[in-house]
């Protein structure tokens, strides 16, 4: 696999897919319902924790297992309160399919890493 070495963070293909959909579910909670404050949170909770897993930072490396974890429970806790009380619109389901394809990539991500 092709991937680039950048202090304890390699990116490839997987971790490329985990920043497009991480960003592209962000974005879609920060324009939905404009300027709802849950959403603009949410957005911003996928955003912190993008950084956060990738950012090449020594004290973060450490803790890389248990951020992934954090944005996969994250993304989950996001999908189930859709479920619970949600619009069934177009985006909102395309936002979900983006949201479990992006649990299986942080998944992936964490066993090739072990």
């Amino acid at each position: 696999m092709n991937s680039v070495r950048m202090t304890n963070v390699r990116i490839g293909t997987v971790q490329i897919g985990i920043m497009v959909l991480t960003i592209a579910t962000a974005l879609i909670h920060f324009t939905r319902n404009f300027p709802d404050v849950m959403f603009m949170l949410n957005g911003l909770g996928y955003l912190t924790l993008l950084v956060a897993l990738f950012l090449p930072n020594a004290q973060l490396a450490r803790h890389r297992s248990k951020i992934r974890w954090a944005l996969i429970a994250f993304t989950a806790v996001t999908i189930l309160a859709w479920v619970a009380m949600g619009e069934r619109i177009l985006i909102g389901y395309v936002d979900k399919l983006i949201e479990v394809v992006l649990i299986g990539l942080l998944v992936i991500d964490g066993r090739e890493r072990n």
